[in-house]
C-alpha cells in the first residue's frame, strides 16, 4: 500500500513528529511513514545513518548512545512519536517523563511489520489516535484503540469541534465527568447555539454511525434542565446567563466556536 499524504482535517496539534526505528528494518518502514506525515523527523541510531539516510532523506537525524536518552527531547520538542520499537520497551523508556496528559505527546507503537498502530499516550489530545488514523491508510495497519469513547464511536468530549478550530472550557475534573457521563450512556445535554453543526461525520477521525441515544440536542441552554443531566456540553459564543454557573458547577464544557466571520476550518 502506497503513502498518502496526511489528511489536514484530523485534529492533530500540529505536525510536529518524530518517527524512531533502532533497527534496518524498522528504519525502512520509517521511510514510508515520513512520506506520509511532511514534516516529520525520522530519528535512528548513528550506527544506521546510511539507512537512515537513504531511508527518509533530509529528514533524518542521528544519534550516538541509547534510545532512551533521547526521550526527554523528544517530549519537550515534538508533539507525537511514532516508536517502531516493542510496546513495553517503549512503556518503559516514557514512564519516568510523563507529567500530565494536556502536555505529554502523542505517542504511537508501530511493529515492524507494521500491521499495528498502538496508541500508548495522549490518545486524544496528544494526537495518538489521529496519527494511529494517518498509519492505517498510509501502511494499512490497524489502529488499536483503547479509548472507550473511540472504542465505541461515542462522542469524545475532549475532541469535539477541534477539527473546526473550536476551544473548550473546563477544568480536568469536569472533562472526567462529562466522558465518563458519555461512555456510562448517562443522560447528555448537547446544546449548539454557534458553530457548524456538520461536524459528527468528522469527529475524533470520523464516525460512521449516528449520535448516541444517550445525548440529547437542545438549541438553548435555556431548554435544558441541567439537574436532569449527567453532563452538558453547550456550544455557544455567549457567557453563562444568570444563575445557571451554580446549576452547571462541575459538569458542564463550554465550547467556543469560531467568532462570527471567522471561517471555520473546510
Amino acid at each position: 500500500m502506497s503513502a498518502h499524504p496526511i489528511d489536514q482535517h484530523l485534529p492533530f496539534p500540529n505536525n510536529r513528529i518524530a518517527v524512531v526505528s533502532i533497527t534496518r528494518h524498522g528504519i525502512a518502514l520509517a521511510g514510508r511513514i515520513i512520506a506520509a506525515l511532511p514534516g516529520a523527523t525520522l530519528f535512528a541510531p548513528q550506527k544506521f545513518h546510511t539507512e537512515a539516510a537513504a531511508a527518509a532523506p533530509g529528514a533524518f537525524a542521528c544519534y550516538e548512545g541509547k534510545v532512551g536518552d533521547q526521550v526527554p527531547a523528544l517530549f519537550a520538542g515534538f508533539d507525537g512519536i511514532i516508536a517502531i520499537v516493542s510496546l513495553g520497551a517503549v512503556v518503559r523508556l516514557i514512564a519516568p517523563h510523563l507529567k500530565k496528559k494536556e502536555t505529554d505527546p502523542g505517542v504511537v507503537v508501530v511493529d515492524e511489520a507494521g500491521r499495528w498502530a498502538i496508541p500508548v499516550l495522549s490518545g486524544h489530545l496528544g494526537g495518538a489516535n489521529a496519527i494511529a488514523g494517518v498509519l492505517h491508510h498510509a501502511l494499512g495497519a490497524t489502529p488499536v484503540l483503547t479509548t472507550a469513547s473511540d472504542a465505541r464511536e461515542t462522542l469524545a468530549v475532549d475532541l469535539l469541534g477541534r477539527e473546526l478550530g473550536w476551544t473548550f472550557d473546563a477544568s480536568h475534573d469536569e472533562i472526567v465527568r462529562a466522558s465518563a457521563a458519555v461512555v456510562n450512556d448517562e443522560p447528555v445535554a448537547l446544546v449548539q447555539e454557534a458553530g457548524s453543526t456538520d461536524w459528527w461525520a468528522r469527529h475524533a477521525n470520523g464516525r460512521s454511525g449516528p449520535l448516541p441515544t444517550n445525548i440529547q440536542r437542545f438549541a438553548r441552554l435555556e431548554d435544558v434542565e441541567p439537574e436532569r443531566f449527567g453532563a452538558v456540553l453547550w456550544i455557544s459564543q455567549r457567557p453563562l446567563p444568570a444563575g445557571y454557573a451554580a446549576r452547571l458547577h462541575g459538569k458542564r464544557v463550554i465550547y467556543r466556536p469560531a467568532a462570527e466571520g471567522t471561517p471555520e476550518a473546510a
